[in-house]
């Protein structure tokens, strides 16, 4: 994986404007790891994916993150601030039960929940493209998990995924989050105000593209201010350092 040049970065976030989330995250994947088949990168599970798209966050714009939030029980508005180090999980090592094939290409993980043994895929960027335009959540997350379950038997007996009770559908769930940790990421938040904690989900793909579609257009300025002043090509001032395209920028608005 490799950091992206400006002109790069505006092609991804050119492509990405009409793109869900799920593709977005690919597309970014895909320019920063153009050794790996995009096929392999789509295949990733989402706590895979997340990792390698918080370290490209992290090579884009440094460790830190900001973001803000509100409490939901005074409504008071909270800016948090950590680094990206704080919230990169581990994966835990799976017990007994679980027996996984296609260990690193997220293909096959089986576990047991009393008389049942569950084969499961973890949820990947082509599953949840895939249910992207779902509006409903209920919907959405019965034909995410449908996406998911492989086989299912009980006694030795193939059962059909249809017919599972919801307690075993809920253990699916939770073990998924608990071997692909990254994947299902929540912050433990406390509100200065009230006292209140409770947990907020984050997600790295929101997080980022808000942060790219914000550089794009502060870039796509300086390309304008940079042109009207010098008459220069969009690919000359995208090619300068940082550091040049300031310098020119502030003799320019002197």
């Amino acid at each position: 994986m490799r950091g992206l040049s400006a002109s790069e970065w505006l092609t991804v976030w050119e492509l990405g404007l009409s793109q869900s989330p799920a593709q977005r995250a690919l597309r970014l994947l895909e320019a920063a790891c153009p050794e790996a088949l995009p096929e392999d990168l789509a295949r990733l599970s989402i706590g895979q994916r997340d990792k390698r798209l918080m370290s490209l966050r992290e090579w884009t714009f440094g460790p830190q993150l900001v973001c803000l939030t509100t409490c939901p029980k005074c409504g008071e508005r909270l800016e948090l601030t950590f680094n990206g180090a704080d919230i990169r999980t581990l994966s835990p090592s799976q017990p007994s039960c679980d027996r996984q094939e296609g260990e690193g290409r997220n293909e096959s993980l089986t576990f047991c929940i009393g008389d049942y043994e569950v084969s499961f895929r973890l949820p990947n960027s082509m599953i949840l493209a895939a249910v992207a335009e779902i509006k409903e959540m209920a919907e959405s997350r019965r034909l995410l998990l449908q996406q998911c379950l492989l086989k299912v038997y009980r006694h030795d007996k193939e059962v059909s995924i249809e017919e599972l009770p919801e307690e075993v559908n809920e253990a699916v769930v939770k073990r998924m989050a608990e071997v692909d940790p990254q994947g299902d990421l929540h912050l433990s938040l406390s509100c200065p105000e009230c006292r209140h904690e409770w947990l907020s989900a984050f997600d790295i793909v929101t997080f980022f593209w808000i942060e790219i579609d914000a550089w794009a257009h502060r870039i796509l300025r300086d390309v304008h201010t940079l042109a009207a002043a010098y008459g220069w090509q969009e690919a000359a001032i995208l090619s300068m350092s940082h550091w040049r395209r300031q310098y020119y920028l502030t003799m320019v608005t002197r």
